[in-house]
């Protein structure tokens, strides 16, 4: 039996490399997947339908851990959570809960601060285009 909190780094290290399949072995068949306010996703079909619109968008995804916890099956993170799509980038605090039970997860729900996460979106988009102005310039400036 493994430990849960390697059970849940390892589904977020799955998550990063993009492998959703390799993902879900980590989670039960009845899984529920929240992020807090919106309705939870319940069941292994509907997580995976979740996870795989990152992928479908390219979106990249990594989770820098701060600090996490576990007090049986409980398994708490404190993250800042990173999505990345060429050269946007929106970076935000996350608390996760997770539950498992036989190595597999069954609960999973996030809390963030909306605002923040649109907030560090807008920062993302804005330097998105600076980026893609300069680069632009450059190339200008070497055709002249």
């Amino acid at each position: 039996m493994a430990d849960p909190k390697s059970t849940v780094t390892s589904f977020l290290t799955a998550l990063e490399r993009d492998d959703v399949e390799g993902a879900l072995t980590f989670a039960a068949p009845d899984v529920v997947y929240q992020n807090v306010p919106l309705p939870p996703a319940r069941g292994v079909a509907a997580v995976e339908k979740q996870l795989h619109l990152l992928s479908r968008y390219r979106i990249g995804f990594e989770a820098r851990m701060h600090h996490i916890a576990a007090d049986g099956p409980v398994v708490l993170t404190e993250r800042t959570d990173v999505l990345r799509a060429g050269a946007w980038e929106a970076r935000f605090w996350v608390c996760g809960t997770f539950e498992v039970r036989d190595d597999r997860i069954v609960l999973w729900r996030d809390y963030f601060d909306w605002a923040t996460v649109l907030a560090s979106g807008a920062r993302g988009a804005g330097r998105a285009v600076v980026t893609r102005v300069s680069t632009l310039l450059a190339r200008a400036r070497l055709r002249d």
